[in-house]
Formats: C-alpha cells, structure tokens, sequence
C-alpha cells in the first residue's frame, strides 16, 4: 500500500490533504479521487450554475500523478 494525497479545489472550499491516504496503487487513487467529485459538486449547485472543480492526486514523494476537472454550465432557458 503506498499513501496518496487527494487535494480538492473548486468554488466551494479549497483543501489540502495533510493526511492522506492508504491506497492499493494508482488506479485506487484516481478512483478515490472521481469519487470526491459528485459530493463537491452536490456543495456547489445550490449557490450558482457555473463552476469549475478540480481534483488532484499526488503520490508519496509529492509528484502530481492525476487530476480530474468537472465543469458544471447551467443556463435558464425561460
């Protein structure tokens, strides 16, 4: 098992992973990473229509190995 640091970024709040996690390998993390997106999202839509959230993986040693962008772009039509 090797530790992974997931660090969220959007509209909502930023955060930092200080602790991390304990993760089979790479695969586990971006999982675990797709995973946190629906939640930031559910956060964010009752405050706007645009946003951007983004989710980030870094390894043990600090190098960036994955992230993952989700726009949402609402648009009243009425």
């Amino acid at each position: 098992m090797a530790r992974y640091f997931i660090q969220m970024e959007g509209d909502s709040q930023p955060g930092t992973d200080e602790e991390g996690f304990e993760l089979p390998d790479d695969g586990a993390a971006r999982s675990a990473a797709l995973d946190a997106l629906p939640d930031m999202l559910r956060e964010t839509i009752p405050a706007r229509d645009e946003t951007e959230l983004v989710v980030t993986v870094r390894d043990m040693h600090g190098r960036l190995i994955y992230t993952a962008t989700l726009a949402l772009h609402g648009e009243w039509k009425v």
